[in-house]
């Protein structure tokens, strides 16, 4: 059985250092990572880092869509548009998913038929245009969610964190996972977590996941979630395929006196979820040890209870190491 450390659980999550070495020895480490840029111009946004692998399969397609140099790849000067980008992405995409070229991350089973947005800078304003036609805003273009670790985009997503906090200490509503979901089935989970869709806010989204996944009625969730903070983290999978996400967190302290408090109680709605179990602090620990939580969700309890005051630097010889690791910028100022 598992003894791991918190901060082997952050390391499991922010376990890449692109575009220098990872942080624990990899066989991909000596890949040659070029920039996704949006034009051919100098100063051009860097929006991903790209695998060998992909730009040899990008420099066979139309020299009208993409240009392909060898110390970046890009699209053509006619694709100036988010609209002209996120079409040439969709077809792309999609023609790669039917053609199975990448069936462990795009394939017919793992597409998720959602688009995520990209942006030119991943830590400005996300403000979705009215218009996609233009080029003035910080929105770049949309695409498949399944195909974004392809080319190694920064994704978005909301974790919330319901709980009890009293004299008596915390307790936590944890999920466990559906066994037919198509990412780490049977997993415990955060209360309530999900991508940000194309279109929509971070608040938005995760109140239209407590409704779907949770059955927190809308009223309950807007009332009474805080935003607290993000978390970040630059994760490989094995196959090598490069993650840097950006999780905005959410706590729902559950009120002592509400009049209603079933209200508060999660219930599986959508099939995403198999249960949910309220925990106190002892066993959300020994399980986290033991490896049962999604990656990215360890990282969410541990800095709820950094902020809460359970982790401190008296009681954890990793304090510091935590703090950065769930703070990571990618060292996306040598991406360029």
């Amino acid at each position: 059985m598992a003894n791991l450390s918190l901060l082997d659980l952050v390391a499991l999550c922010d376990n890449a250092r692109p575009p220098k070495d990872s942080t624990s020895p990899s066989p991909f480490d000596e890949e040659k990572l070029v920039p996704f840029c949006l034009s051919q111009t100098a100063g051009s946004p860097v929006v991903g880092l790209l695998r060998p692998i992909i730009v040899s399969k990008l420099a066979l397609e139309s020299i009208y869509a993409w240009d392909i140099q060898e110390t970046r790849v890009s699209f053509h000067a006619d694709i100036d548009s988010p609209a002209k980008r996120s079409a040439i992405m969709r077809e792309l995409c999609e023609r790669w998913r039917d053609e199975e070229l990448f069936p462990d991350v795009c394939g017919p089973r793992k597409w998720r038929s959602e688009l995520y947005a990209i942006w030119k800078d991943p830590f400005g304003a996300h403000e979705y245009p009215s218009s996609t036609n233009d080029d003035i805003s910080n929105f770049a273009f949309e695409m498949e969610r399944s195909a974004c670790a392809l080319f190694g985009v920064i994704t978005y997503g909301v974790h919330m964190s319901a709980f009890e906090h009293d004299e008596n200490g915390l307790r936590m509503w944890i999920p466990t996972r559906a066994r037919t979901k198509q990412t780490w089935p049977g997993f415990l989970d955060n209360s309530v977590a999900g991508g940000i869709p194309s279109g929509m806010t971070a608040f938005e989204s995760l109140v239209k996941e407590c409704m779907e996944e949770a059955s927190i009625e809308e009223d309950i969730a807007r009332k009474h979630i805080r935003s607290t903070g993000a978390v970040s983290y630059f994760f490989r999978t094995s196959q090598g395929w490069l993650q840097p996400e950006i999780e905005y967190v959410y706590d729902l302290l559950i009120p002592s006196n509400h009049p209603t408090p079933e209200a508060f109680v999660p219930k599986p709605s959508d099939g995403e979820v198999e249960s949910f179990e309220l925990m106190d602090l002892e066993l959300v620990l020994r399980k986290l040890r033991q490896g049962l939580f999604k990656p990215n969700c360890a990282v969410v309890i541990i800095e709820l209870l950094i902020r809460l005051g359970y982790v401190t630097p008296e009681n954890e010889p990793d304090f510091m190491k935590l703090l950065i690791r769930t703070h990571n910028d990618f060292d996306y100022a040598r991406w360029q």
